[in-house]
């Protein structure tokens, strides 16, 4: 991986997001990524849920050895950490699995039983979103599969981006790509997908909170069901 070793100040990284956000806007996913391995070098990382490595692989071929990050909130589906695990094998990246600071068993205790069932805020501001936040502390720019057709509250996702909670560059090279659009990359280049996007699962999250998508629903509507809650909060 090609070092860029370049510290630049929270308000010239903020600058920077924005104005590529601007010129990158009618970019290819790979264009952008390209701009983000030339840009960050090492100090840029993917986050892949493992429900496809088709970030992964574009983000391999902008940046070989790329840190792919992944979550094992420990509640992972055994499809998820086998995606994980065979992603890690056969494509030119290193595979950095972030875990939360307590065991489920330890979180059961303190918190008790199904916190995910009670809150499920607290449940992923625990097992996601502090693990990412400290995950995330040696970069200057991330990398997610976040696109503008999953759902109305990811429809103004910029393919380059300033996230202000972390102070970070966000980058979304797949913003503008539809399903179909991914199909056909992963189609292409043999890219691996959770086996679980072939049994009725549009989005791929944590066992006890994602379920089958009904004929005409969003690709989010298998996420927390019956709950207004759409997001983990990882992203807003």
């Amino acid at each position: 991986m090609t070092p860029v070793r370049e510290e630049r100040t929270t308000d010239e990284l903020k600058a920077l997001a924005e104005r590529a956000g601007r010129e990158l806007e009618d970019a290819s996913a790979l264009e952008i990524l390209q701009w983000a391995a030339g840009t960050f070098g090492d100090r840029f990382c993917v986050t892949s849920s493992m429900e496809d490595a088709v970030v992964a692989h574009l983000a391999s071929r902008a940046l070989p050895g790329v840190d792919v990050v992944f979550l094992d909130t420990g509640y992972h589906f055994p499809e998820t950490i086998g995606t994980r695990d065979a992603v890690e094998a056969v494509m030119d990246v290193n595979v950095v699995t972030l875990t939360p600071r307590q065991t489920v068993a330890e979180q059961d205790a303190e918190y008790g039983p199904r916190l995910h069932d009670r809150n499920p805020d607290l449940c992923c501001a625990l097992r996601k979103i502090k693990p990412l936040d400290e995950g995330l502390a040696g970069y200057q720019a991330w990398a997610t599969g976040l696109r503008r057709d999953e759902s109305e509250t990811r429809a103004g996702t910029p393919v380059v981006g300033w996230d202000e909670k972390r102070r970070k560059v966000k980058i979304s090279p797949i913003a503008k790509w539809s399903q179909e659009d991914v199909q056909a990359y992963v189609d292409e280049h043999g890219v691996l997908t959770n086996p679980l996007l072939m049994d009725g699962y549009a989005s791929v999250g944590c066992a006890p909170c994602t379920r089958r998508v009904l004929e005409g629903e969003d690709a989010r509507a298998g996420r927390w069901a019956g709950r207004s809650k759409t997001e983990c909060g990882l992203h807003g």
